[in-house]
């Protein structure tokens, strides 16, 4: 049985990714879609990251975490949209074994990213407004150098696990995965084998990496309307407030529909509410967190305007 197994998953040598629709007015509509949604991710996060280097203002902690997190954005998007646009242009869709199983990992490197840098981004707001006087030491270069290294450790730990139990199980066929990309749901239901152990895999660290940081953003978040609360001027619960809202709309519009994806049993698997859940977590979160941070921000509209209206002036 182990020898059949190991010859099914040898004799992978390519999957074919369904996609979207194969009507191609529809294609051609889609692909122009995405390729405007993406240099807008691309640029907005670019925006981000530069005035956020270029402005000693922004030179905070909670503006260091912003362009990290803009950064794993950037990279997100990148491991699913150029994909999109290639199946939406080529005739013959497919992903070598090799290239489904890094585009999987890469994938969940930078998701498992986004959820801790949430829950650190949380952790900074907290220190920020209950602890203020201490923020400087709590919160310095150094540390904040660590939480994003510790980050990273996790993201590639959890990442690994994900991707060797979902790759070592044989593939025997038909290796269509009705998906725009390589995600390790819409892999497993294509394999020849007993899938359980895997479902109770997901669901372990989805508690770890999606329910534990989730957790943690709302105790701090908790913590920080109590403080809130106990402001006496309106104007600075006002400014508070801002600058947590921004937060909440995208730990709400990432954390919702991954916990859905994968910490749901295998047997409510749905391609067609997956394909819209991912796009959701994957492609529109990464697209509206700079137009999120960057509206609700003064100190970001700030930056640009003193960035580029400088700029403008000495021309």
């Amino acid at each position: 049985m182990q020898g059949l197994g190991k010859q099914n998953h040898s004799s992978v040598s390519e999957f074919l990714l369904l996609g979207f629709s194969s009507e191609s007015q529809i294609r051609m509509a889609l692909f122009t879609f995405f390729l405007l949604l993406y240099l807008i991710t691309l640029l907005g996060n670019g925006l981000i990251i530069t005035l956020i280097y270029l402005d000693s203002r922004l030179h905070t902690p909670m503006y260091f975490f912003l362009s990290i997190l803009s950064l794993v954005d950037v990279s997100y998007i990148t491991t699913t949209v150029p994909q999109i646009l290639v199946n939406m242009t080529h005739p013959r869709r497919t992903i070598s074994w090799g290239a489904c199983v890094a585009q999987m990992f890469i994938f969940l490197v930078l998701g498992i990213a986004e959820c801790v840098l949430y829950a650190i981004m949380a952790l900074d707001r907290y220190v920020a407004i209950c602890f203020p006087l201490h923020y400087t030491l709590l919160m310095s270069h150094p540390i904040c150098i660590k939480m994003v290294i510790v980050c990273c450790f996790i993201s590639i730990a959890g990442a690994l696990i994900y991707t060797i139990f979902t790759m070592r199980l044989p593939y025997c066929g038909p290796h269509e995965i009705n998906h725009f990309f390589c995600e390790a749901p819409a892999v497993l239901k294509l394999a020849c084998a007993d899938t359980s152990l895997n479902d109770q895999v997901d669901f372990i660290l989805g508690f770890i990496l999606l329910l534990v940081p989730l957790s943690l953003i709302l105790a701090s978040y908790a913590c920080i309307f109590a403080s809130i609360l106990r402001i006496r001027s309106s104007q600075g619960r006002l400014k508070s407030f801002s600058t947590c809202a921004s937060h909440i709309t995208v730990v709400t519009m990432f954390y919702g529909p991954a916990m859905i994806m994968y910490m749901r049993p295998g047997s409510w698997y749905d391609p067609e509410r997956d394909k819209k859940l991912a796009l959701f977590y994957n492609v529109v979160s990464a697209f509206l967190n700079p137009i999120i941070y960057s509206l609700r921000n003064k100190d970001v509209k700030g930056a640009f305007l003193k960035v580029f209206g400088d700029r403008g002036t000495a021309q």
